[in-house]
């Protein structure tokens, strides 16, 4: 057996003849982007690129999915080199050019799902202080506000990091594509109200959003309470000040309880003590601050070997940090799928950008959703 130094020293020399072959080979990558630009070609070949990985594959023996992953790398790195020769992705550069700063926001009307006391309405309250809050009662209503410009904005809870992702709200943004011009982790706490004359004992019955009884799961299963679903928290808090039953409370939170005149009987009821719920700003203006460190993406994948992950490792190689990736069916079509996608990161980043306008020429149904602060 050799001694660790000497195969060490083969290594070096390999990697030395495998950077010099790199070197050349991207020369000839510049070749061609140079002929495609000329020739209005496109950059991707996917069917040639399929059949190299092949074959790659196929005589890389023992090593052969090594040898795709490897080969798979170095032709998007080509690639990326390419779209830099043509410019690619001129539209979405001048639409980043000239996103807006957010402009003042006292006076302005501001949606949230619910009424007077939610969550949604706590969240919008805290994002936008001095804006007229305008309560609607779906999700998918915040969403025609901001179409039909009855609000400027609308502001929408998407995660909670006990009961998961809010799926009706990433439907609602891959149909919509409207901006994400804000971010607010907002920490959740729930109490238990009811009627002033109630005691805990009394609560056979408990009220609320489906998420926040989700959350509290624990706490019902172990006082054996029946969870009854409403449209959301400051509903359930306002339903149980109307209809006066002493054995029905709702999960809220302190402010609405307040709000609707209901006592509080029990507080942190929520499964995770860190219970935090993530809180979205739509807007159909392209609204960049100078502090933006998250983006947002939407796209599909084409029907191909290894797209997602090859997907992932491009972000990877630029060292950049994805937060959140969630896929939803495509409607109308049978086991195709719509992916939404967090990173951290930020437009003005020259490698951001180059990424961005690459995976817009190659990612089909691909949209930009906003650069913004969290």
């Amino acid at each position: 057996m050799r001694e660790l130094s000497e195969i060490r020293v083969e290594i070096d020399e390999i990697d030395n003849q495998m950077l010099d072959l790199f070197k050349r080979r991207m020369d000839c990558a510049k070749e061609v982007g140079c002929y495609k630009k000329e020739k209005g070609l496109p950059i991707l070949n996917r069917q040639r690129e399929d059949e190299i990985l092949a074959d790659v594959q196929e005589k890389g023996g023992a090593y052969g999915t090594a040898a795709r992953m490897l080969f798979a790398d170095i032709m998007e790195l080509s690639r990326a080199l390419q779209y830099n020769i043509i410019g690619s992705g001129q539209a979405l550069r001048e639409e980043i050019l000239h996103a807006r700063e957010m402009p003042p926001t006292d006076g302005i009307t501001v949606a949230y799902q619910g009424i007077k006391g939610a969550n949604s309405f706590e969240a919008a309250q805290a994002l936008f202080p001095d804006a007229v809050l305008s309560e609607r009662k779906t999700f998918e209503d915040v969403f025609d506000a901001v179409d039909r410009d009855e609000a400027a904005f609308g502001v929408l809870p998407v995660e909670n990091s006990t009961a998961g992702s809010v799926s009706a709200v990433y439907d609602l943004i891959l149909k919509h594509r409207f901006y994400i011009v804000g971010a607010l982790d907002r920490r959740i706490e729930h109490c238990l109200a009811g009627l002033r004359q109630s005691t805990l004992e009394d609560i056979e019955i408990v009220w609320s959003h489906p998420q926040a009884l989700s959350q509290c799961a624990h706490y019902l299963e172990q006082r054996r309470l029946t969870a009854v679903s409403k449209a959301n928290t400051a509903v359930a808090a306002r339903d149980v000040a109307r209809e006066k039953r002493l054995n029905v409370a709702a999960i809220c939170t302190p402010g609405a309880a307040k709000e609707y005149g209901l006592r509080i009987l029990d507080t942190g009821l929520q499964d995770d003590p860190f219970n935090t719920t993530r809180f979205i700003v739509i807007s159909k203006q392209l609204i960049i601050s100078e502090d933006a460190n998250k983006i947002s993406l939407c796209f599909s994948l084409p029907h191909v070997k290894g797209s997602l992950y090859n997907l992932l490792c491009r972000f990877n190689s630029l060292g950049l940090n994805l937060t959140k990736i969630e896929s939803r069916p495509a409607k109308g079509r049978d086991f195709e799928y719509l992916f939404y996608l967090d990173f951290t990161g930020s437009v003005r980043s020259d490698n951001v950008i180059d990424l961005l306008s690459r995976l817009g020429e190659e990612l089909p149904e691909f949209s930009f959703l906003g650069n913004y602060r969290e």
